[in-house]
């Protein structure tokens, strides 16, 4: 089995290269940005028409939520446009699509947890640009998985997790959203769930929610970071009023994982333990 992994250098692609360490029967390709551009799409072509990959797996995405908002034709080109690109001639090629995408698709109005079936209408350009690489996905690979997370963190790149130890070092008090609810989650596991869907394939096609299990505010993640780190900086709840950012961002950003867990029985370990895992 041949699989290529786009955006091997962020912290997903990352991620995967530590998870798939030891799948030594898959045949893995992975490509930073300066390997493949995949806005490019005469590259694109040129790679699927010299390999015959069964998955691609795209881990490459415009990031920078805030920046987005004033360079939206940069994250639309990554987020959206590319997508075209790696649909198109994965549809061709006969390869399945992974695609990961966001749980700012949603307007976080809602009180409960997030299903796949409900509507989608994000509040920033980031999340706009992500929603619009999914259309593209659905209308142009029939082989896909659109695999929505949130609040991804990893030892590696700007993330939550690295920022709150930075600041740790830095900083005797930080204030910090109280009002934002959602799922922390290790890219790690991220990768570990994706290997594990390629490994136990059903051919059940379409979009899935994958977070870690249970939920918290930004304070709270803030909170477990510093006792786990053992940190004695004060950190003060604030209301996101308090707090604005160039990007609006949700209020509610919970996942339902129902549909994953059933459909490929898979166990998910709890944001709280996977955090208590990692190496800092």
């Amino acid at each position: 089995m041949k699989l290529l992994v786009t955006g091997a250098n962020g912290q997903l692609g990352k991620s995967f290269r530590d998870s798939v360490s030891l799948l030594s029967e898959y045949e893995w390709h992975f490509k930073s940005s300066s390997d493949l551009d995949i806005t490019d799409k005469e590259a694109i072509s040129i790679l699927f028409d010299k390999e015959e990959f069964d998955y691609c797996i795209n881990c490459a995405a415009y990031t920078a939520v805030d920046k987005a908002e004033t360079n939206k034709e940069q994250a639309f080109l990554i987020n959206s446009q590319a997508l075209k690109y790696l649909a198109e001639n994965c549809e061709k090629s006969n390869c399945v699509l992974i695609h990961v995408s966001t749980d700012f698709v949603f307007n976080g109005l809602k009180e409960t947890a997030y299903t796949e079936l409900d509507e989608t209408n994000p509040i920033n350009e980031y999340g706009k640009s992500k929603l619009q690489g999914e259309e593209n996905v659905k209308k142009l690979c029939s082989k896909h998985y659109i695999i929505r997370t949130s609040w991804v963190y990893s030892n590696y790149g700007n993330n939550f997790l690295n920022t709150m130890v930075r600041l740790a070092k830095e900083r005797e008090e930080l204030n910090i959203v109280n009002d934002q609810f959602g799922t922390p989650t290790f890219a790690g596991d991220i990768a570990k769930a994706i290997v594990y869907i390629i490994q136990n394939n059903t051919g059940h096609y379409g979009v899935y929610h994958y977070s870690n299990e249970g939920e918290t505010s930004w304070f709270g993640f803030a909170q477990a970071i510093f006792n786990y780190i053992g940190s004695k900086i004060k950190i003060n709840p604030v209301s996101s009023n308090d707090y604005v950012t160039a990007a609006k961002r949700p209020k509610n950003s919970v996942l339902n994982k129902d549909k994953i867990k059933i459909t490929f029985q898979l166990k998910i370990p709890h944001w709280k333990d996977s955090l208590e895992k990692i190496k800092l």
